[in-house]
């Protein structure tokens, strides 16, 4: 079963939870059901997501528009091509249009509380989806993946690749030195710092023992940061590293990449500087989001791995969570102390992620529907 018809499994499937419990589930807490009235097929839920130029944005949208469908709502579902202009418009159309509660993956951080404002003073509800919204009172509630356990888990699986770990997370037979450059996200995005986080209280270990060395020097956020997540900046960026740090001969053992676009510019940077050409192997890069591209290349033995997280999950939970607060109940949170968005903390339910490498490629992605093995040999969805 590929991803469409597991998503049509998830979206019929959460349509009979949903039947069954009466909106329960994660809108399970107290409250009354005044949040909205009349039917669901009277209601509009706003969605707003960053880009369609990566895959993992566009499944996102689709599942989540599919699932609130299924339990019965109409969705406005706008995609602002990573233009925060653009989706600041989006947003404010869907108030304007009376929508009724808005799930916002943003594009900055820090770019909507004008749009949040208005939205609070229509008494729309906001949902911040994956990418926490900063800087607003007017956050409702916040649904993602426990994002400093993702970084952990990249910074494990590059000294894992390495051998400096073993899969168990016991000590490895390898000792180093190895040389490693660190990559990070987007720093308008407030997951980019978890993620930084995460990976780096797991490598730093190994830097302050000298069996990891950035010869770059650069270990600062600031220093790492790729604007926009973009795969052309980050080979840029590993152009002017192999320019700069190693036109002594020494090569580059490992990449800490937190997102599987930024991993592909890294790859044709090296590539492009004869990695993976004779005895030169290609290094140990780390990735995020199990892009179909960057899963084959993990198949073929280019990339090393990869964090497996389920947008399916994320979507049903985030419908779960809608449902509740359009029927004026508080949606279950299972954090309500880590993500403080600069004005309060946010209420969160965060779910859980997986590494991939190509030992587990088959029974996490092909094995579970996300991808058939069809698509996983091709590199591309169907």
């Amino acid at each position: 079963m590929n991803r469409r018809s597991a998503l049509a499994a998830f979206g019929a499937g959460l349509a009979l939870t949903l039947a069954a419990c009466g909106g329960g589930g994660a809108g399970s807490g107290s409250g009354d059901s005044s949040g909205s009235s009349g039917d669901a097929s009277d209601i509009t839920v706003g969605v707003a997501m960053p880009t369609q130029t990566s895959e993992r944005w566009i499944a996102d949208g689709n599942n989540v528009k599919a699932g609130l469908e299924k339990a019965g709502y109409k969705v406005d579902l706008q995609y602002a091509n990573d233009d925060i202009p653009t989706q600041s418009q989006q947003i404010d159309q869907m108030i304007t249009k009376g929508d009724k509660l808005l799930i916002v993956a943003a594009i900055d951080g820090t770019a909507l509380s004008s749009q949040l404002s208005s939205a609070a003073a229509a008494g729309i509800k906001v949902i911040s989806y994956d990418r926490l919204i900063r800087g607003s009172a007017d956050v409702d509630f916040y649904v993602s993946f426990d994002n400093y356990k993702v970084g952990q888990q990249q910074g494990t699986s590059l000294l894992t690749g390495l051998g400096l770990l073993n899969p168990d997370g016991s000590k490895g037979t390898a000792t180093g030195p190895f040389n490693v450059e660190l990559f990070a996200g987007s720093l308008d995005d407030n997951n980019a710092q978890f993620f930084w986080d995460g990976a780096i209280d797991a490598i730093q270990p190994f830097i302050d023992s000298g069996q990891v060395v950035v010869k770059s020097g650069q270990t600062k956020i600031d220093q790492a940061a790729t604007l926009r997540w973009q795969q052309e900046v980050a080979q840029k960026r590993m152009e002017d590293l192999l320019t700069s740090a190693y036109n002594d001969g020494s090569k580059v053992d490992g990449v800490l990449s937190p997102y599987d676009g930024i991993s592909r510019g890294i790859i044709t940077a090296l590539q492009n500087a004869g990695y993976g050409t004779g005895a030169q192997k290609i290094p140990v890069i780390t990735g995020q989001d199990a892009e179909i591209a960057s899963v084959k290349l993990i198949n073929d033995g280019v990339q090393y791995s990869t964090i497996f997280k389920d947008t399916r999950k994320l979507a049903e939970q985030v419908v779960t969570a809608s449902t509740a607060i359009l029927e004026g109940k508080e949606p279950e949170a299972n954090d309500t102390e880590t993500y403080d968005n600069g004005v309060k903390v946010v209420p969160s339910y965060l779910l859980e992620s997986e590494p991939v490498t190509k030992e587990n490629v088959t029974s996490a992605l092909v094995d579970t529907g996300y991808y058939t093995q069809a698509e996983v040999d091709a590199g591309k969805a169907s």
